[in-house]
């Protein structure tokens, strides 16, 4: 995918056998587990069957896992989920690994996964949950046009609120 104003070359790609590696790395970062929800390490071998079975059709599995990348370099992914085709709406979560932050990668990643929400799943709404103690997503939502809808107390493990973040789409043109 890739936007018409995009300044720093991303673009999101399906996910591939040989991002498995890349995979294990984050899902077993502990310092990413306390933005996620993660309930124990993954294996390489469960990351790989993953890939494998993933089916990327939005419509039929509920969720869409893309990568971003940079020419050849991957910094991120971005995920929907909880796709809801009746209503239209869905989830969006998105991780930009550590060495490639603060360079505009997750605003530009998500300015893409929008503009394919609306013209291509025809979804009206996004949301997001977010740790309250994650700023850098906070903002990176809220500059995207998210707005804080919800405050949930002690959703967490480690007894931090949560935001629930929410967008209404509309066609860009």
């Amino acid at each position: 995918m890739k936007a018409t104003d995009n300044t720093n070359g991303l673009q999101l790609r399906a996910l591939e056998p040989s991002d498995t590696d890349l995979l294990y790395l984050w899902e077993n970062d502990p310092e990413m587990w306390r933005f996620g929800f993660s309930p124990a390490p993954l294996s390489r071998h469960q990351i790989w069957e993953y890939i494998n079975q993933y089916d990327a059709n939005p419509l039929a599995t509920g969720q869409l896992r893309l990568m971003m990348h940079i020419g050849q370099i991957t910094v991120g992914a971005i995920d929907l989920y909880n796709i809801d085709m009746r209503n239209r709406h869905a989830f969006v979560g998105i991780m930009t690994a550590s060495q490639h932050r603060r360079n505009g990668y997750g605003s530009e990643a998500l300015k893409l996964l929008i503009s394919y929400c609306i013209n291509n799943l025809g979804l009206k709404q996004l949301a997001a949950t977010i740790s309250a103690d994650n700023k850098q997503s906070i903002a990176l939502f809220l500059k995207a046009g998210f707005k804080i809808t919800a405050e949930l107390p002690d959703w967490i493990r480690r007894d931090g609120n949560t935001y629930i973040t929410a967008k209404i789409l509309t066609r860009q043109l």
